[in-house]
């Protein structure tokens, strides 16, 4: 074999090493996807983790072109089904939802947290906000916010207040209240927003802050009186009800909101694919619609917006849980 046949065979030899050992992440995005997806949630069916999965996972499917099977993994404050996202294989076919607690506060209040949210997951999209609304018994004489306030001035630890869990949203968003006004109450904590609203109807606690959807068919039916909503600004799905800051107490921000994450180590492009998809169902006007009939603020931000909001909400709940000296076992 002459010397130039011999350079024009390594030369081809070696353009189709370099072809085989280009980085798969461009190839893998253009097949992807290819096959189903498992959609998590670490909370059970019919709660409002699960509707949002549900309702947006529907239409995800179809802008993916794949089925999206979605699997309930509760348990442990939202910790297991968390931590089954987080490791997961990192292909983009498994990802989930997940909310403050997992997503968050739980890294404070958990001293043997079996995952590091700010590691091992990604967040693809903020989906929703539900501002918390503070409610109390039809029956209990208190018809506006400021008497509720004065009401717990004066109330020397006379009151209590359920939430669904030490440390949710909805337990810290009342201590954050009643810090702001000098006040004191007995927090008891229950296994599930239901749960803590039976024992505001039953008169075991006196009022309570709750997720909309949890709360509103009762103020419908005039069993409760909704006073105000825990967020800066009033809900576009409950416009009459007023913020606490139009009363003068500003600063309290405690959305039950919901977002989608998927394990760390996803590919670049796969993980564009699948949050583009995903805020695209969530601002589709028909998803729209479903979740504004569950009290539901649809949002939709980019990854980056989602990943600096949780980072706010760590700097808004951290100083209240240590004062309060909050863990969970």
């Amino acid at each position: 074999m002459s010397q130039s046949s011999s350079k024009s065979l390594w030369r081809r030899s070696l353009g189709a090493i370099v072809m085989v050992a280009l980085p798969l992440s461009g190839a893998i995005a253009q097949a992807w996807p290819s096959q189903p997806f498992k959609l998590v949630v670490p909370f059970g069916p019919g709660s409002s983790p699960d509707q949002v999965a549900r309702i947006v996972g529907e239409k995800a499917a179809s802008l993916l072109g794949q089925t999206v099977v979605v699997e309930n993994r509760p348990g442990a404050s939202g910790n297991i089904g968390t931590y089954a996202i987080a490791s997961a294989k990192p292909d983009g076919y498994t990802f989930g939802v997940s909310i403050t607690g997992p997503l968050v506060n739980n890294t404070l209040l958990f001293s043997n947290l079996p995952y590091d949210p700010k590691k091992d997951l990604v967040p693809l999209t903020l989906a929703v906000h539900q501002p918390n609304v503070l409610v109390v018994p039809a029956k209990s004489g208190i018809n506006d916010i400021n008497q509720l306030l004065e009401a717990l001035k004066k109330s020397n630890d006379s009151y209590n207040f359920p939430s669904p869990g030490a440390g949710t949203v909805s337990h810290l968003a009342v201590e954050l209240l009643l810090q702001r006004i000098g006040a004191k109450a007995v927090h008891v904590p229950y296994p599930s927003s239901p749960a803590a609203l039976t024992s505001v109807l039953s008169g075991d606690t006196q009022f309570a802050a709750l997720p909309p959807i949890a709360v509103m068919p009762m103020v419908k039916d005039g069993r409760l009186k909704a006073l105000a909503v825990t967020s800066s600004q009033r809900s576009a799905q409950l416009p009459d009800i007023p913020t606490l800051a139009e009363v003068g107490v500003p600063g309290i921000e405690g959305s039950a909101w919901i977002g989608f994450v998927a394990p760390a180590g996803l590919d670049a492009d796969v993980q564009k694919k699948l949050s583009d998809a995903l805020i695209a169902a969530v601002k589709d006007p028909e998803v729209a619609r479903r979740l504004q009939g569950q009290f539901m603020d649809p949002v939709g931000s980019t990854p980056a917006e989602f990943a600096a909001y949780m980072d706010e909400e760590l700097g808004r709940w951290q100083p209240l849980i240590k004062s309060l000296n909050i863990q969970v076992q």
